[in-house]
C-alpha cells in the first residue's frame, strides 16, 4: 500500500530520492577517511546548500505529514541543509571579521601579493601580465608553471628582480617574483619529489622581515592522488613550522582544498594563522570557466601580526582559476587585537597522526 501510494505521486518519490542524495553528500565528509571520492564532497557546500533549499521548498509544498517516511526524509533534509549553512556561514558578511581592517596604511610596513594558478596548458601570458600591471603587487606567486611560462613571464624580472623558480611540466611548477629582497630562499620537497614548495623571508621597506611559505599539494582527484593523506600532511607540516616560530608569516597557494574543510580548519588551528575571508566572503577562485561550480581553492593565511588593507578576487584572464590579490599591513599591537585559532589536545593528536600518515604512506 505504501509503495503504491508513493508511486502514484512521482514528484514525491523524486523529491525523497533527491533529499536522500543530498543527505548522503552531506554525511560523507563526516567519515574521516582520506579517499578522494569522500573528501571531494567538502568542496561544493555552497552548491549543496542552494540545491538543498530548493529541494526543501518543493518538499514542503508536496509534504504529507501523515506519511512517516516523508517526515523522516524531511527531518534529515533540514538537518543536512542546516549543517551546510553552518559550515559556509563564516564566509559571509554576517560573521564578525577574523582579520581586522587596517586603519593606518604605512607604506613601509605593507606587503601585497598576487597569487595565481595559471593552468599549465593555458598560454594567455599577456592577459596575465595585464593583471599584474593592474594590481602592481610586491610579490607574485604563480603555480602550474612550466618552462614555457617561465620564458613568457621573464619580462616581470625587470620590475621584480628577486626570483625563485622551479618550472615543471607536471602541473606543480612554481615561480615567485618579488621586488622585496628575499632572504634564505629555499625550494623544498616536503613529501614528494615531484611537488615543490617555496619558503623564504622578505624584507619590507620598514626593515621588518616576513616569513613566506608557498604551497601547492595534490588535489583529491584520482588522476593525481587517490587519497588526500599527503595533501593534508604537507599543509599540517607547514602549519606546525609556523606555530613554532611565532613570527610575522604568510602562507599562500593553491591548497587544492576549500576554506571550510576539516583539514583546512585543522591547518589554521595548528598554525595559529588567520583567514581574512572570514566575515568578508568566500572569494571563490575555481572554476573560472564554470559559473555554477566554484569554490575557494586559492588561499592566503597570515599571522595575527597583520591587518587587512585590501583583498580582491582578480578578473578571469584565461586560466581556470581566478587570481587572488591581498595587501596586508604589519602593525604593532595587532596581535593583542586579534585572536588566533589554536588546537585542543584531541586536535593536536590528530595533527600528529595525519603528519605521520603522510610520511609513511606515499601515494605516488
Amino acid at each position: 500500500m505504501l509503495i503504491r501510494k508513493a508511486i502514484s505521486n512521482p514528484m514525491k518519490i523524486i523529491l525523497v530520492v533527491l533529499a536522500l542524495l543530498l543527505v548522503i553528500a552531506t554525511a560523507l565528509p563526516f567519515l574521516r577517511f582520506d579517499l578522494w571520492w569522500i573528501r571531494v564532497f567538502d568542496f561544493p557546500r555552497g552548491q549543496i546548500t542552494i540545491a538543498g533549499i530548493m529541494i526543501l521548498a518543493l518538499y514542503l509544498y508536496f509534504w504529507d505529514p501523515h506519511r512517516v517516511y516523508e517526515s523522516v526524509a524531511l527531518g534529515l533534509l533540514v538537518l543536512a541543509v542546516g549543517y551546510q549553512v553552518v559550515k559556509i556561514f563564516p564566509y559571509t558578511v554576517l560573521m564578525p571579521k577574523q582579520v581586522l581592517t587596517a586603519e593606518a596604511h604605512s607604506n613601509d610596513a605593507n606587503l601585497s601579493l598576487l597569487a595565481a594558478n595559471v593552468l599549465m596548458d593555458n598560454q594567455e601570458s599577456e592577459a596575465f601580465l595585464d593583471v599584474v600591471r593592474e594590481y602592481d603587487p610586491d610579490m607574485i606567486l604563480t603555480v602550474e608553471t612550466d618552462q614555457w611560462w617561465e620564458e613568457a613571464l621573464r619580462p616581470l624580472e625587470e620590475k621584480y628582480p628577486h626570483t625563485l623558480k622551479y618550472p615543471l611540466d607536471n602541473t606543480y611548477g612554481m615561480l615567485v617574483y618579488s621586488r622585496l629582497e628575499m632572504i634564505d630562499p629555499e625550494i623544498r620537497f616536503i613529501l614528494k619529489d615531484s611537488i615543490p614548495s617555496m619558503h623564504m623571508q622578505v624584507v619590507l621597506p620598514s626593515d621588518d622581515r616576513v616569513f613566506i611559505h608557498f604551497v601547492h599539494p595534490d588535489p583529491p582527484n584520482p588522476k593525481y592522488a587517490t587519497k588526500t593523506t599527503e595533501r593534508d600532511a604537507e599543509l599540517l607540516i607547514v602549519g606546525r613550522e609556523v606555530e613554532r616560530r611565532d613570527k610575522p608569516t604568510i602562507v599562500a597557494g593553491d591548497f587544492n582544498d576549500v576554506a571550510w574543510s576539516y583539514t583546512t580548519s585543522l591547518f589554521q588551528k595548528a598554525s595559529g594563522l588567520l583567514d581574512p575571508r572570514i566575515g568578508r566572503g568566500m572569494y571563490n577562485t575555481y572554476n573560472a570557466k564554470n559559473l555554477l561550480l566554484r569554490w575557494p581553492l586559492d588561499h592566503v593565511f597570515h599571522t595575527d601580526h597583520f591587518k587587512l588593507i585590501r583583498m580582491e578576487r582578480g578578473p578571469a584572464w584565461g586560466s581556470d582559476h581566478f587570481p587572488i590579490f591581498i595587501e596586508l599591513s604589519l602593525e604593532a599591537g595587532a596581535e593583542a587585537e586579534q585572536e588566533e585559532p589554536a588546537t585542543n589536545r584531541t586536535e593536536g593528536e590528530q595533527v600528529d597522526e595525519k603528519i605521520e600518515e603522510g610520511k609513511q604512506n606515499p601515494d605516488d
